[in-house]
């Protein structure tokens, strides 16, 4: 209940996505580093900058709503953000078609191509924040929060880094579960366009899945870290577990489905017969490492409850990098000889990621287990 405590959090957070956007915005202003790296031909560099320069009108209140859905997450109040973002959605599919093929006739808008992508989302994305700012000013709910009682105030350099010791390793775990997927498309590009296109197919198949087995470990987090701060540390372990089996139980039934139903699902994305063929089986994958990706997840966001993240990270880029990128990388070659058939090509990446996630769900279990005792045995000894 230390309501006002909240408040000092989001006032904080606020203060830090400001120091955020200027930074990212300077980056999407003057891209030609990351440009560089990417060697694209100088036509479509032309429109990439454009693209980005015009995306850093969004970024401010792309942060800023991210703040709202967090605030809301953590006090079990996520369905407004949902109806935010499906409306979001909703419009900016017109906007999309608006910007990007202009309406010159009716409206005196040209068509702008891929920048007019970054102008709807800018538009979408101040809506957004300008809808949960009404929100949170006018709701009885964050009243007790007294988010803005007393102004902004200054930023508190302490809490500044609080946020950015939990904060910084959580994104690096994004970031190296991003890395090792463009990195396995980057080496699977090698093989022939056919193989790519079946392992982009894959990829984003799995990548809508994931959506289920990461909502449930946000909850499971969210319903953790109260327990937490509630001084309940025995019901934080059952919503932990509870979460964690939740989330596998679904994980393996959908995995079943995919494999079921993966010649539709598989045409639905492509009429190309080799195209099909080559995604088939790497359709298994999906159904198979469903589960330890829902362990792996839900077990991650429970350490976050406890304010735990920066081993995590490291595990992560252990099993990910290593086993997955560098395993995968073995057997997808052949580099090392006598790889079996199946397992050459795209198969042998995606055998490697999914033995990574194995690897990795293991090991935050039994950390996380590690991290309980050492908390519990500390609570008694406060009691005691």
């Amino acid at each position: 209940k230390k309501h006002e405590a909240i408040g000092d959090e989001v006032r904080q957070g606020i203060w830090l996505a400001l120091f955020l956007s200027v930074i990212g915005c300077l980056l999407l202003l003057f891209p030609q580093m990351l440009l560089d790296i990417a060697k694209a031909p100088p036509a479509l560099e032309e429109r990439v900058r454009e693209y980005l320069r015009l995306l850093a009108l969004a970024l401010p209140a792309t942060l800023g709503f991210r703040i709202y859905a967090s605030l809301n997450t953590a006090t079990s109040r996520p369905r407004m953000v949902m109806l935010i973002q499906v409306a979001g959605l909703l419009a900016k599919i017109p906007l999309n078609a608006l910007f990007i093929f202009g309406a010159a006739g009716t409206l005196g808008i040209p068509a702008l191509g891929t920048p007019g992508c970054a102008i709807a989302t800018a538009i979408t994305a101040w809506l957004a924040v300008g809808v949960a700012w009404v929100i949170v000013r006018r709701g009885e709910h964050y009243q007790p929060f007294k988010l803005f009682g007393s102004g902004l105030g200054r930023p508190v350099w302490r809490a500044q880094a609080e946020l950015l010791k939990l904060g910084v390793p959580m994104g690096l775990s994004y970031l190296i579960e991003v890395t090792a997927f463009t990195f396995m498309a980057l080496f699977i590009a090698r093989m022939g366009s056919n193989m790519l296109a079946a392992h982009q197919i894959t990829g984003n198949f799995g990548t809508v899945l994931y959506m289920l087995p990461l909502s449930i470990a946000n909850a499971t987090g969210t319903l953790v870290a109260q327990e937490i701060g509630a001084g309940r540390l025995a019901a934080a372990r059952h919503a932990g577990k509870a979460g964690v089996r939740l989330g596998a139980l679904l994980a393996v039934t959908v995995g079943l489905l995919v494999w079921l139903s993966r010649e539709t699902i598989i045409a639905g994305y492509t009429p190309d017969a080799k195209v099909a063929a080559a995604a088939m089986p790497l359709f298994f994958f999906i159904a198979f490492y469903q589960l330890f990706d829902s362990w792996q997840v839900g077990t991650a966001y429970v350490l976050r409850a406890y304010k735990v993240a920066t081993v995590p990270t490291i595990m992560y880029a252990v099993a990910l990098w290593g086993m997955g990128l560098g395993g995968g990388y073995l057997m997808g070659f052949n580099v090392l000889g006598g790889t079996p058939a199946m397992l050459q090509g795209a198969a042998g990446f995606w055998l490697g990621n999914s033995l990574s996630l194995a690897i990795v769900a293991a090991a935050l279990s039994w950390y996380l287990r590690h991290i309980q005792r050492i908390q519990e045995a500390e609570d008694r000894a406060l009691r005691g």
